[in-house]
């Protein structure tokens, strides 16, 4: 059934629960926020003065998730909290006849994701991760020239997030209520997958005539956080912690179709953010790093052995090959003066398409089976990880549908 009005309850306000609902929750006329949960008392006044501040209508506000969870008058539920919970909210939320947008991260097991799925077939309540990244300028342009044949057929993806927190790790590691730092001091594998993955699963099919058949992964030691404490906090009682989560972790995965991936964790040393797609394919390949584009029919012959005869030149590719969807937003102009830029834009279109299969009554693009399959690869790097880099099996969540299912997802 189609939704006229989008109640949302929004569950986790912290930075990223705060940067979606002012970015892509208050601006929308047809998305009311009804309630806002968080269990910080700190947080709770924040949001009540953000709301205030930007003259939007004051919504109730819990310490209760289930409050939210039980509400009939809430259709959408945004779950920003801690990792963790993530899947329990959501399995709940479907059960109590809300849509889930769900905020990105990765699964704790196999079992949570199989939850997720039987969840969705038992209530057919759609549940979309929302991987902005998907929607990237970048990856959407690589999306439109895979389409009109211009890389030849795929055959190998890579990507990563290569994003250096490793200042803001080493701050609050092992300090209670420090989620994200819970996770690299107990555990090793690729904690946050879904950036890289997803678009590249857009690109090879992935549950649409495709799938992922089997993974290993490796991970180097991890000195980073160890070391920033010790350079730029030698006081600190933390100094000499152990870390579980290796600095580099490197995921291998292998496609029904023959495709590999590659998939890249790097968040604990110092580097520019990156999320190093590479899409390689028979008649060429694209290169975030050095912002480039190969193609065997049009490259100047001089730069087979030289990449910087090249270098920069993608921009004559958006003048050619922009994705519609880019298009259609650069001609509003919505957010050019907003910096950085760039984690908005995304963030918009993600919520964009989120919003329009609930006005429709439709399921979402990025579906619940995406959501399961792109959340596994933390668990299955993990087990993969702590077997020296053995093999490890993906779980098929279509249960064969991923034969017959059609794509694209947006």
């Amino acid at each position: 059934m189609a939704e006229k009005t989008i109640n949302m309850g929004v569950i986790g306000f912290g930075n990223r629960g705060h940067s979606l609902v002012r970015w892509c929750v208050m601006p929308v006329e047809d998305v009311r926020i009804v309630t806002v949960c968080d269990p910080s008392d700190e947080r709770i006044e924040y949001a009540k003065w953000r709301f205030n501040e930007d003259k939007y209508p004051m919504p109730k506000f819990t310490k209760d998730y289930t409050d939210i969870i039980n509400d009939p008058e809430i259709n959408c539920v945004l779950i920003a909290s801690g990792w963790v919970g993530h899947i329990k909210i959501a399995c709940e939320a479907m059960r109590n006849g809300k849509y889930v947008a769900l905020e990105v991260g990765g699964a704790y097991s196999i079992d949570d994701c199989w939850k997720l799925v039987r969840t969705y077939e038992e209530t057919k309540m759609p549940c979309m991760i929302m991987e902005n990244s998907c929607f990237g300028r970048l990856e959407m342009l690589a999306y439109n020239m895979h389409k009109q044949g211009l890389f030849g057929e795929l055959v190998h993806c890579q990507g990563g997030y290569k994003h250096n927190l490793q200042k803001r790790l080493a701050e609050n590691v092992g300090k209670p209520g420090d989620y994200r730092g819970a996770d690299y001091l107990h555990r090793n594998c690729d904690n946050y997958p879904t950036h890289d993955l997803g678009p590249i699963a857009n690109l090879l099919d992935i549950n649409r005539g495709n799938r992922m058949l089997t993974l290993t992964a490796m991970a180097s030691k991890a000195a980073g956080i160890p070391a920033y404490i010790k350079e730029n906090m030698p006081e600190d009682p933390r100094r000499g912690i152990r870390i579980a989560q290796g600095d580099v972790t490197t995921t291998t995965i292998k496609c029904a179709r023959g495709e590999t991936i590659t998939l890249i964790l790097d968040t604990t040393l110092p580097r520019p953010y990156s999320r190093g797609i590479q899409i390689q394919g028979t008649k060429g390949l694209v290169c975030e790093d050095n912002q480039s584009i190969f193609l065997a029919d049009e490259a100047p012959e001089e730069c087979h052995h030289n990449w910087s005869k090249i270098w920069g030149n993608i921009r004559e590719y958006y003048g050619r090959y922009e994705h519609p969807t880019w298009v259609e937003f650069n001609a509003t102009g919505l957010y050019k003066d907003v910096k950085p830029e760039y984690h908005i834009n995304v963030d918009w279109l993600v919520f964009q398409e989120f919003y329009k299969a609930m006005r429709a009554g439709e399921n979402t693009p990025i579906d619940v089976y995406d959501t399961a399959a792109w959340m596994a690869i933390t668990t299955l790097s993990e087990d993969s990880i702590a077997m020296g880099g053995k093999p490890v099996a993906v779980p098929d969540f279509t249960n064969g549908e991923w034969m017959y299912r059609q794509g694209p997802m947006f």
